[in-house]
């Protein structure tokens, strides 16, 4: 990566770094917690902002790979394969070490898959979700696009709504700890979870998925491929023309925002101990449009800032019960006035002004 990127990273990483001493040191770390969730919701984010400002694909439907990953890694890590032991398949993920035994609550035995297998057989699954989806789907263009990934996370929320293994309307709770790193050399184990005594760590752990995923966006659209996304989103039939597979790219970009999707899913699913239907909405889904248009659609660092903001404010309560219609009127707002994302307007207004001082 060229230093004019790396300088960035670099200034965020120190940001990230002056936040949590801050707030150690002003008694306010409360405030870490919203900050390690905004950071996971902004990695989907993200990773949509490629899809629709580079490869110029909108989904209203990447709700549902985050509750894919976020379902799928609960549902493994909590559901009792106990009485189920002597199962050919069982027995298989116990030899390769994939399980982990305990007790619940009332002192009964537990069998449930461990958080690693569970976390990337999640991934895997949103990927090929995504893979299958992506093939017709990205036939589509404008409004039916759309639409169809609209459908999509409708179908996500309802199965989510109605299956018992998914917890029904009551979701899934008391999602165990996802341990990253054991204990190694008297450094204590790595682990995301929401135990207060590890805000910090959690919080750590969160921006580093959020920055190491800004590190690979950045790579990409800097990259010949992300010229290629360049082009297929100013011209498809020109790209076509020149010899680009835009099918193939657009498809790769789809399943590598689902990617980031599911990944914040699982991890934030861990965090939160637990995931409910509301992840899956079709509201979700829209929020996350309304902050890659906030931010500048192809603007990945405009779609940081403003993404963490307003997730924060919003898992702060600045909102209260508009919380929903805020965002739905940044939305219409944005689209109007400012179709390259909030923070252009200032850029505009101060090279006008530039020039007034220059003429």
């Amino acid at each position: 990566m060229k230093s004019s990127k790396f300088f960035p990273i670099t200034l965020l990483i120190g940001l990230v770094i002056g936040i949590q001493i801050l707030t150690q040191l002003t008694e306010t770390t409360y405030y870490l917690t919203q900050l390690t969730m905004a950071a996971y919701y902004t990695l989907v984010v993200i990773g949509l902002s490629v899809l629709m400002g580079y490869a110029g694909q909108i989904s209203i439907g990447h709700a549902g790979f985050f509750a894919i990953g976020g379902y799928l890694s609960a549902a493994l890590t909590t559901h009792n394969l106990f009485g189920l032991q002597e199962h050919a398949v069982v027995k298989t993920l116990g030899q390769l070490g994939m399980l982990v035994s305990g007790q619940d609550l009332y002192g009964e035995q537990l069998l449930t898959v461990a958080p690693w297998p569970a976390c990337l057989f999640a991934i895997v699954v949103a990927a090929v979700i995504a893979l299958v989806l992506g093939v017709p789907v990205l036939k589509l263009k404008g409004h039916y696009l759309a639409m169809a990934t609209l459908g999509f996370g409708i179908i996500v929320f309802r199965i989510g709504l109605a299956t018992e293994f998914f917890g029904e309307a009551d979701g899934i709770s008391e999602v165990p700890a996802f341990t990253l790193l054991p204990a190694i050399a008297g450094f204590p184990a790595l682990s995301v979870s929401g135990d207060f005594g590890n805000r910090a760590e959690n919080y750590y752990i969160a921006w580093a998925l959020l920055i190491s995923g800004m590190v690979l966006l950045l790579n990409l659209i800097d990259s010949r491929t992300g010229r290629a996304l360049r082009s297929i989103h100013g011209a498809e039939e020109a790209a076509e023309a020149i010899g680009i597979n835009t099918a193939r790219l657009k498809l790769a970009v789809f399943v590598l925002s689902a990617v980031f999707a599911a990944v914040a899913g699982v991890f934030l699913t861990h965090y939160n101990g637990g995931i409910g239907p509301s992840e899956a909405s079709v509201m979700k889904s829209v929020r996350y449009v309304a902050l890659v248009a906030v931010g500048g659609m192809a603007n990945l660092w405009g779609v940081l800032i403003m993404g963490v903001t307003l997730t924060f404010l919003s898992l702060r309560g600045v909102f209260g019960t508009y919380d929903d219609a805020v965002f739905g009127t940044i939305l219409i707002l944005v689209m109007l006035f400012a179709p390259d994302g909030i923070l252009s307007i200032r850029g505009k207004a101060l090279l006008s002004r530039l020039k007034k001082n220059n003429a």
